[in-house]
């Protein structure tokens, strides 16, 4: 920073406080002797020239601003202390000059210590009288910056008790701040820091908050209200009636004069200015999600919040990283895509209503970058209202609990907190067909399916899903007629039970679990958690059939693997994060690793197509898939997997094209053994409706074949799988048994 030329002023206010301070000087014209020797001995002992000089850097607290994905569209903004420094070109003249008029009329003829007024309060003050400040508005800005930059309690007692001492360490710091400062930087420092009362710290949110418009745009009767309220924000208060009257009169009587008697505004203007109103109330000011203006973006603003939270590239601690978040002044353009979450929304609430029991969940993710785009439910993001209704759950509407709709803040769509996710049924079958490929297995691989099939894995003797008689389980299909020889294109778009079971005990459980881990399976549940341990999940046969609870986010990101040609991408809600300087952070960029080869990825997929009504490319899919109308509907090469569980608990669809996969679950968030039945016919209908809107006009784009064949043409069956670790060899009709 260029300094100014020293000025002879300015040494001689320097060689005046010293004498103040040491005892070296006494007078000066301008200090009687009495003031100088009061002011020096309540100072103490400590020489002017030991006192530090240097202002400690320090940032002060700045809003940071979230944005959707066009880097224009708001979404949301996070604060501690609501301020937006601005440069001084951006602050009206009007602005600057009140400022002076009303706490430093002579701030362009000081260097730092208005040497009159510390006289002039010096003997006021040890008359008895009221206690007269004379700080200027550079020591003003040395007071606040102390108090910023103070790194303990104690630091901010000192910058702001009202001390000689604290009055004498201010002169010195002012002084140097006047040689490397310009007035202007002075004062554009001063009107960014000082507060202004109602939650507006600095000049652009006072400018926000009392009139709703920038800085630059203030006239003149608004800017000496506001430069009014800095002497005392909690009295000069216009919102309360004391404080209005209080600030019309300090504005009117004294302020306004003062910019005519400094030549600032004419007598004509001011007589204008005295005229203007004065507001008595103030714009509300958002403050992180629940102030998000459109409700049904407010479950993605939560989702980047966790996001932020877990992220230890902004601290070591989340009180370390919530700070960063309320107080960095980042610029934040995340993934959200504003149209596509407007239409999702709309296409939920098509299908249910806000006010419905029963949720539909939607999202939206982009193959190859993670990148999450939608995130909609039949809810809104709301703290939650003593108008929402008694939980559904006898047990929890025993206790009190309330439902989570209408209103909610929970985190039905991506889980966290206590949300760990709902089974979705037979989308899990993917995985079992991932695993099969993986280990030498074809989309051709045939296995003869009746409409039960008698497994290896154990249940609980007398279980309804036990073979008769036994501790056997025993799956059976959606249909008794649903029997003969499958393959993996037309076993997957039937979605026949009775050939993933068999298929998933050829592989090995523990392989399938251990792709659905590759594939961002989260497993949040404690219970899900302990059954995907690898000696565990050797037994958990139902795993296939999706027993495990996911959130429709986990797997329209597993499901975004296939189309990334087998390369999983962690979720982010983050395409750019921007310093206060302007500096590019690195976090949140998609972050990307091999979860299966290209080749697998492509014949999974390939397989995917015939359960949505599109045509294999490698392959035949033999009959019509479970969600056959989706592909004309989307008018897209699409891919894709319903899923369904007991008794229709839970119904969900996935569909997915080169550029977007949407994953959808119809669940009771409440209460997960809910007796009702879910219905395929409005969830499908959301799902397909918002990829028919997010794909209209956009280039029809072929999904990539396979380059091996061996993923696809016919082959002798696989040798059937070793024993594994910790089991004895099985017969058919048996469970594993562990070994000890």
């Amino acid at each position: 920073m260029r300094k100014r030329d020293h000025h002879p002023v300015a040494n001689a206010a320097t060689l005046l406080i010293c004498g103040l301070l040491g005892g070296l000087v006494l007078a000066a014209a301008a200090f009687p002797a009495a003031a100088v020797s009061g002011l020096a001995a309540k100072a103490g002992e400590q020489g002017f020239a030991s006192l530090p000089s240097e202002l400690r850097d320090f940032s002060s607290p700045q809003i940071t601003r979230i944005y959707a994905n066009d880097g224009k569209t708001a979404l949301a903004q996070f604060y501690d202390e609501f301020r937006s420094d601005v440069p001084i070109k951006d602050i009206s003249k009007h602005m600057r000059d009140a400022i002076v008029a009303a706490e430093d009329r002579n701030f362009y003829h000081h260097h730092g210590v208005d040497l009159k007024g510390v006289a002039r309060a010096a003997v006021s003050n040890s008359g008895g009288n009221s206690q007269q400040g004379a700080s200027t508005l550079t020591m003003q800005y040395v007071r606040l910056s102390l108090a910023y930059s103070a790194t303990s309690p104690q630091e901010v007692v000192n910058a702001t008790k009202d001390t000689p001492k604290r009055k004498i360490t201010e002169m010195k710091y002012a002084l140097q701040v006047e040689k490397e400062l310009s007035k202007d930087q002075i004062l554009e420092r001063y009107l960014n820091i000082a507060p202004f009362g109602n939650q507006a710290y600095g000049v652009y949110a006072a400018s926000q908050i009392y009139f709703n418009k920038r800085p630059k745009d203030l006239t003149i009767g608004e800017a000496a209200m506001l430069a009014g309220m800095v002497k005392a924000p909690t009295s000069f208060n216009p919102t309360i009636p004391s404080g209005y009257d209080q600030i019309r009169d300090r504005r009117n009587d004294y302020i306004i004069p003062g910019m005519v008697e400094l030549g600032s505004i004419t007598a004509a203007e001011a007589a204008k200015a005295v005229k203007e109103p004065i507001p008595r109330k103030t714009k509300p000011v958002g403050n992180g999600c629940v102030s998000v203006a459109k409700n049904n973006w407010g479950f993605f603003c939560d989702y980047f919040y966790r996001w932020w939270m877990g992220q230890e590239a902004f601290g070591a601690t989340t009180y370390e990283r919530e700070r960063r978040l309320k107080s960095g002044g980042y610029r934040v353009v995340t993934t959200l895509d504003p149209k596509a979450q407007d239409a999702a929304r709309k296409r939920v609430s098509q299908n249910i209503a806000d006010t419905s029991r029963n949720a539909i969940l939607l999202a939206g993710v982009e193959p190859g970058s993670g990148k999450v785009r939608v995130l909609a439910a039949n809810r809104r993001y709301k703290l939650d209202a003593p108008a929402n209704p008694l939980s559904p759950d006898p047990a929890l509407r025993a206790k009190g609990v309330r439902a989570s709709y209408p209103n909610t803040t929970n985190p039905l769509i991506t889980g966290g907190g206590d949300i760990g996710g709902y089974q979705a049924g037979s989308v899990f079958k993917m995985f079992t067909m991932v695993a099969a490929l993986e280990r030498g297995y074809t989309l051709s691989y045939p296995i003869d399916s009746p409409a039960q099939y008698h497994s290896h894995y154990p249940v609980a003797k007398g279980s309804p899903s036990a073979c008769a008689g036994t501790s056997d389980w025993c799956p059976r299909n959606a249909s008794a007629s649903e029997k003969g020889v499958f393959d993996m294109w037309s076993g997957f778009g039937k979605s026949v039970n009775t050939y993933f079971v068999p298929l998933e005990e050829r592989v090995g459980a523990d392989k399938v679990v251990a792709v659905a881990k590759r594939f961002g399976v989260q497993f949040r549940n404690s219970q899900d958690a302990a059954y995907a341990q690898p000696a565990a999940a050797r037994t958990w046969g139902a795993f296939t059939l999706g027993v495990s609870a996911s959130t429709p986010l986990d797997m329209a990101n597993a499901y975004a693997t296939l189309a990334g040609d087998g390369m999983y991408c962690a979720p982010t809600p983050v395409e750019q994060i921007t310093t206060r300087h302007n500096e590019k952070l690195d976090v949140g960029k998609p972050s990307c690793n091999r979860a299966t080869s290209p080749d697998v990825a492509r014949a999974a997929l390939d397989a995917a197509r015939c359960p949505v009504g599109d045509s294999a490319q490698m392959g035949k899919c033999n009959a019509s898939g479970t969600a056959p109308g989706a592909r004309s509907e989307i008018g897209h090469p699409i891919f894709g997997k319903t899923g369904t569980t007991d008794h229709d608990k839970t119904a969900s669809l996935i569909v997915g094209t080169t550029s977007m996969v949407v994953a959808g679950y119809m669940v009771d968030p409440d209460w997960q053994n809910h007796p009702d039945r879910m219905s395929h016919a409005l969830v499908n209908a959301a799902v397909i409706d918002t990829m028919h809107d997010y794909m209209k006009g956009k280039p029809k784009v072929q999904f990539k074949t396979a380059v091996s064949r061996k993923v696809i043409g016919v082959q002798r069956p696989p040798a059937p799988p070793k024993p594994q670790p910790g089991t004895k060899p099985t017969k058919p009709g048996t469970k594993p048994v562990p070994t000890r």
